[in-house]
């Protein structure tokens, strides 16, 4: 078009061409505009969705009451200031109260130094471990000293050697000046059933302890009637309470006080429970206010323009906004959440009062317990409402606003097409006006010559 764009007519087809199309394309920029708009509530709606359900999940577990049965554990020994001899877990169902105990013993692997033969059957010799009923055989791909350890230190043999440098002596016992190689053989297990020996050509090896396999022991009310022993091959101790494993480290000593296991009420722990509620609540109502809140711009006349925010118009996240703030504040059995803590704003959001939670939950901490587990249970029924991935009111939305997405995509690309189709129209109606005017300046000036030359002739 830009070839012939107004040689004849000295009018500027291309522009006013475009003029056209822009005029034309008006419907298409609203629904680009739609499209932008629709596009950025889909996101929003999905971090919203994100964070409602972390407060369903954690005002979920807060309404738990196992929850509240939260206990920790601290090992103690009375007239030490030291590290005690052992420590202690708690997981699920473990329950408030002590324990008195002793550890007898720590659990230990077999350590041992092997005398090597001096002399071997075969270029390639093979050596039998025996540990916890069980054999093993290994062979060495030759009689050196390297070779043999790298046998016994393959995968599944339940040992580990090394190679000690140690003076060689004479039959009486004396050193000979000359230095030889023993093995020091350690298992890889601790207890007493992995104690292991090693055979060699049919017979056992002499084999010097360094240090016995053994259980690790303790006794539970020592110096009582009621006194009992458990032992264990590796130095946790599983189940010693419901819920507890103890793990010792060190033996206490024979002239020692036993060592006390305290089950307390893991009071930061519950607490985490009702702060965590009010801060994941907090989460959402914030979100949702940052993103309904008015801006004020200028036009390009000066006038100030107010503009709603992406969810101002939604009345499914207000009526959400509404039903949290309802939920968060209501009574339980009577009692107002605020006398434990949770407490609203004057601007809509919630704040944790440790200072109130700490007084209620020292005066009474079941009550304490069973209102912050009621306004969790309203919390989370309501979140998992809203942001159910398949039936949730949020989620319900979000795909409502694809859809929207994906429609005006397909009209916006209908209106490409139509548009261009329109300006190919516009340009080749615009190109035929050129060549008619250009034929016509053609005949005009043949008819201007001919006259003239007729004129001149007659």
């Amino acid at each position: 078009m830009a070839a012939i764009d107004g040689l004849v007519s000295g009018i500027k087809t291309g522009e006013y061409i475009d003029s056209l199309i822009t005029l034309q394309s008006g419907q298409q920029s609203l629904l680009v505009q739609k499209k932008s708009t629709a596009s950025a509530l889909v996101t929003a709606l999905q971090a919203l969705n994100t964070k409602v359900a972390s407060l369903a999940e954690h005002a979920a577990k807060a309404a738990k009451p196992e929850s509240w049965n939260a206990v920790k554990a601290a090992v103690t020994q009375p007239g030490t200031s030291g590290t005690p001899g052992a420590s202690a877990t708690v997981s699920a169902g473990a329950q408030l109260g002590t324990l008195t105990f002793r550890v007898d013993a720590v659990a230990q692997s077999q350590a041992s130094l092997v005398a090597l033969p001096t002399t071997f059957a075969s270029e390639k010799p093979s050596f039998t471990i025996t540990r916890g009923g069980e054999t093993v055989t290994v062979t060495a791909d030759s009689t050196s000293v390297p070779d043999i350890v790298e046998a016994f230190n393959g995968a599944g043999t339940g040992v580990r050697a090394t190679a000690v440098k140690v003076d060689k002596l004479d039959v009486d016992g004396n050193p000979t000046g000359e230095s030889t190689y023993r093995l020091q053989v350690t298992g890889t297990e601790t207890g007493g059933r992995n104690a292991f020996t090693i055979a060699h050509d049919g017979g056992n090896l002499a084999l010097d302890t360094v240090r016995e396999a053994r259980d690790a022991a303790i006794t539970l009310f020592p110096g009582t009637p009621g006194a009992q022993r458990l032992t264990s091959p590796t130095n946790t101790i599983t189940g010693v309470l419901t819920g507890v494993d103890l793990t010792v480290t060190a033996e206490t000593a024979a002239d020692a006080k036993p060592l006390t296991l305290d089950l307390t009420r893991d009071d930061s722990t519950v607490k985490s429970l009702a702060s965590g509620l009010v801060a994941n609540l907090n989460v959402v109502l914030s979100e949702i206010a940052s993103r309904t809140k008015s801006t004020t711009s200028t036009s390009e006349d000066g006038r100030t323009v107010v503009s709603g925010g992406l969810f101002a118009g939604d009345a499914g996240v207000r009526m959400l906004q509404q039903n949290m703030l309802a939920l968060g504040s209501m009574p339980v059995d009577g009692v107002s959440p605020a006398d434990v803590g949770i407490v609203i704003q004057k601007d809509g959001t919630f704040t944790f009062d440790d200072a109130v939670y700490t007084a209620a939950a020292a005066k009474d901490p079941d009550k304490v317990a069973a209102v912050v587990q009621g306004v969790a249970a309203r919390l989370s029924e309501a979140a998992k409402t809203a942001s159910d991935s398949k039936e949730g009111t949020i989620t319900t939305a979000i795909t409502g606003h694809q859809d929207a997405v994906k429609d005006l995509t397909e009209r916006i690309t209908a209106w490409d097409e139509r548009l261009a189709a329109r300006r190919a129209g516009l340009e080749r109606m615009y190109a035929s006006l050129e060549k008619t005017l250009a034929r016509m300046n053609s005949q005009a000036s043949y008819l201007s010559s001919y006259l003239a030359n007729d004129q001149k002739q007659s």
